[in-house]
């Protein structure tokens, strides 16, 4: 097969590229509603709850945390076990009580860990915790693994105060498992549902985390991004999504596709939460050399950079290669740089961030370390370990009677022909990457325009799910962010027909200060957020 055409099937395939997500919507047909009222789902009492008012019912003695972990899960039941049957939780952690009702005695005993003290939180099933959850990245190969510890970012959470009470459904294997893929689906945990229309696609490949998320599950979930993985669901289910500069938050005890791009983040209903989560996940991990760059380059509390004038003097650049694909879109990006404008920012057109060269060497890089990360995540988990390669896993896939039903695990086996990390064709083309991604990338054009940040539409209204077909999709921005391992905040910018668009804001290495405070300046004062309907489409 011709490179272009590898590129090509990538592109179809796989959510991490879903830096090209989104599609024009397919049908015009209004959705239906389903049978479960919409007044029924929004009984819930922490419905859009932020964390400061969560707290200060705390502080006030209006509720527990158990009480509040309890009416998370029994949310759970209703809306993802039953009513529109969403499928974004695959575990429910069996503790979650007995942990609320510890940080609950710490509580009464004037001991509060930090800001995310009694916070239900979710993580995507890529990440290890070490309790009775298993970590499996949807896979059936991985139902009974069990890792020997917690994962850094699940370490972090626990010192921080939060309650993980499960674990989201995601793309199979963070979607770099094979062609024709269906981002939200996974051999374990089956098809995620897109809240604001059941029909739709969520997104990928941290479905799970956005859709509880934005469907009140939980308040804050941790997703993970190669290329696309964090922003794309965000924007798809109406939330905020912030994908750090790799090398902030450790990627440790997570299950890996690209050790240059890989990264968690955090995902919430507003910017404040997801930054509030932001600084509790911060710190240097001898596990992960990445975090190494970070030293003098993070804060442990972000929060002082949310701004409402945050878009004052800014400078930005519009980014023009996603104009022409949906009129729809077009006109929404059209109102927000008139909006931006009015709050005191300059906008540039930009035509062109980096070479397309640059997506191709990503490629090969991340079949090269989906191997050798693979490979050394199987290792982690001891003799015990259900698999213990690329190959067994490969071989699994072959013989198991759901895991080949949709789609197939041509990159699990290109992967597999790579060689170590020392070849020559590994090294050039991670080079290449980099210095197309950053050098002559997105710093070149920030220094040429002098710009503070770039901004692009997140992707364009969700698609209509489809397992034959797998992922249809035109539109998109994350890639140049994800490759140069730069990060990427994506917020609501408005809907299209019923379904939620959000819009992106990136730039340089470590430069989440200042697009925090466009990201803010702009959110905070154009409140696009809304909860979804639960509507069933045509």
């Amino acid at each position: 097969m011709k490179m272009k055409t590898i590129i090509a099937a990538v592109h179809k395939g796989m959510n991490i590229l879903l830096c090209l997500s989104g599609i024009l919507l397919l049908s015009t047909c209004q959705p239906k509603q389903h049978n479960m009222q919409v007044s029924e789902a929004s009984e819930f009492r922490f419905l859009e709850t932020t964390i400061s008012e969560m707290r200060k019912g705390y502080q006030d003695h209006n509720y527990t945390i158990r009480e509040v972990v309890e009416d998370y899960l029994n949310r759970i039941e209703v809306m993802d076990h039953s009513g529109p049957v969403l499928g974004s939780i695959i575990t429910i952690n069996p503790d979650a009580l007995r942990i609320a009702e510890a940080l609950d005695e710490e509580m009464r005993a004037g001991k509060i860990r930090g800001p995310l003290h009694g916070i239900p939180v979710v993580l995507k099933d890529n990440i290890d915790t070490h309790d009775s959850m298993p970590t499996t990245a949807g896979s059936r190969a991985l139902k009974h693994s069990f890792p020997l510890k917690d994962s850094y970012i699940a370490m972090k959470l626990r010192e921080a105060g939060a309650v993980i009470i499960g674990k989201a459904n995601l793309s199979e294997w963070a979607n770099f498992r094979g062609e024709l893929s269906t981002s939200g689906w996974s051999g374990l945990g089956g098809q995620t549902k897109n809240p604001y229309d059941l029909s739709r696609n969520p997104c990928g490949s941290s479905s799970g985390s956005a859709v509880a998320v934005s469907a009140n599950l939980c308040m804050l979930a941790i997703g993970t991004e190669t290329d696309g993985s964090i922003v794309c669901p965000s924007h798809s289910n109406g939330i905020v999504g912030i994908k750090p500069t790799v090398g902030l938050a450790s990627r440790s005890g997570i299950i890996p596709i690209s050790f240059t791009q890989d990264t968690p983040g955090p995902m919430a209903r507003s910017l404040t939460d997801a930054v509030i989560c932001l600084g509790a996940l911060i710190g240097v991990d001898s596990a992960d050399s990445k975090t190494l760059e970070s030293v003098g380059n993070v804060y442990s509390d972000y929060t002082p950079y949310l701004k409402g004038d945050g878009l004052k003097g800014k400078r930005i650049g519009l980014y023009k290669g996603t104009f022409g694909i949906s009129y729809k879109v077009d006109a929404l990006v059209n109102e927000t740089v008139e909006f931006l404008k009015s709050q005191g920012a300059e906008i540039v057109g930009i035509d062109t961030i980096y070479d397309p060269e640059v997506d191709r060497n990503s490629f090969e890089i991340m079949l090269y370390e989906y191997k050798d990360g693979l490979n050394r995540y199987f290792a982690s988990l001891g003799p015990d370990a259900p698999v213990k390669s690329v190959a067994d896993l490969i071989a699994f896939n072959a013989s198991d009677s759901v895991e080949l039903s949709y789609f197939n695990q041509k990159y699990l086996e290109l992967a597999n022909t790579k060689g170590d990390l020392t070849s020559e064709s590994y090294q050039k083309a991670l080079t290449a990457m980099l210095e197309g991604s950053r050098k002559n990338g997105i710093d070149k054009v920030m220094d040429q325009h002098q710009l503070d940040a770039i901004m692009a539409p997140t992707g364009a209204p969700a698609w209509k799910t489809d397992l034959v077909n797998g992922d249809s999709y035109h539109l998109g921005s994350s890639s140049a962010a994800a490759q140069a391992g730069y990060p990427n905040i994506t917020v609501p910018m408005g809907f299209i027909d019923g379904l939620p668009v959000g819009v992106s804001f990136f730039g340089r290495a470590w430069s989440e200060p200042v697009l925090i405070e466009i990201a803010y300046g702009y959110e905070s004062n154009t409140k696009n957020r809304r909860p979804p309907g639960f509507l069933s489409g045509n």
